[in-house]
């Protein structure tokens, strides 16, 4: 390979989950890291001090260009709009602060920042650029980048998991949820759901899922019972965090992410948008 396509397929995934932190959309993502490679391949190497930075660059700048395109998309989406899931190795999980940052919770979070403080946000705290690299990357001067990021990091604190659960924990959560859900037992779901817990789910208006959140134990619950007979649950890793694959017929209907805050489940992010599922076939490699 030449030197050009040499460093772009180094810092790929790199770029990759740059993207889709901002984006929360692997589509999305891979426009950007086509459009990306078409400016890097027109760059003199020898005037590139930081190749990656460089990069992280280029990444930035099309991704916010795509997310305020996505923005104006969701204005005309037909019920919750949710992250499409990927589908990720365990390797991701054990990076405690890049499963954070990819986790449906976490990409919801940022959802409610502006563009500028998404990207801002995702560069200082999940990829510990300098703050004149990102000032670079947004086109912003770095005092006022440093102060995009304390407004962000204080916005995103606010709103992130309340208690941040053991890999253990979760995981006995999500194995107590898949034998309720199943079994249909109603007390034992009641149990591991907070009382205020949330279900999201996502159609797309596409396929049937309901057009508003369904909040609430008791209610939440009498969904999720009348799912149980028709479809088969397998355990995954979606976004660095334990979560489950629902099948129809052996075929992917729907992908179940949850927030787990102090045991409890707080929230649940039910994708069923066919067009969001197709990388579930295949692990995605995240890099941080």
């Amino acid at each position: 390979m030449d030197g050009v396509t040499e460093a772009f397929v180094a810092y790929r995934n790199l770029l990759f989950t740059v993207a889709y932190e901002m984006l929360g959309s692997a589509a999305d993502a891979e426009d950007v890291l086509q459009e990306t490679w078409l400016r890097w391949v027109g760059v003199d190497l020898d005037t590139v001090r930081d190749q990656r930075a460089f990069l992280v660059q280029i990444t930035t700048r099309q991704a916010l260009s795509h997310l305020r395109t996505l923005g104006r998309r969701k204005e005309s989406y037909v019920g919750p709009w949710l992250p499409e899931p990927l589908l990720t190795a365990p390797d991701v999980a054990e990076d405690v602060e890049l499963a954070d940052s990819v986790s449906m919770a976490m990409l919801l979070v940022l959802e409610t920042l502006t563009p500028t403080e998404r990207a801002v946000f995702v560069l200082r705290e999940v990829f510990d650029l300098a703050y004149d690299e990102i000032a670079e990357a947004v086109d912003k001067s770095p005092a006022a980048v440093r102060q995009i990021a304390h407004r962000a990091r204080a916005h995103v604190a606010a709103r992130r998991p309340r208690g941040v659960a053991s890999a253990a924990e979760t995981r006995r959560t999500v194995e107590a949820f898949q034998r309720a859900v199943e079994t249909g037992d109603l007390q034992r779901l009641l149990d591991i759901l907070a009382p205020d817990v949330v279900l999201l789910t996502d159609g797309g208006g596409v396929v049937q899922a309901a057009r508003a959140p369904v909040v609430g134990a008791d209610q939440v619950a009498h969904v999720l019972g009348r799912i149980a007979a028709a479809m088969s649950l397998q355990p995954t890793q979606v976004n660095g965090d334990p979560a489950l694959i629902v099948r129809l017929g052996g075929e992917i209907d729907t992908v179940m992410a949850m927030r787990i805050d102090d045991g409890l489940i707080t929230g649940l992010y039910a994708v069923r948008n066919p067009e969001k599922l197709s990388h579930l076939e295949r692990e995605t490699t995240l890099r941080r």
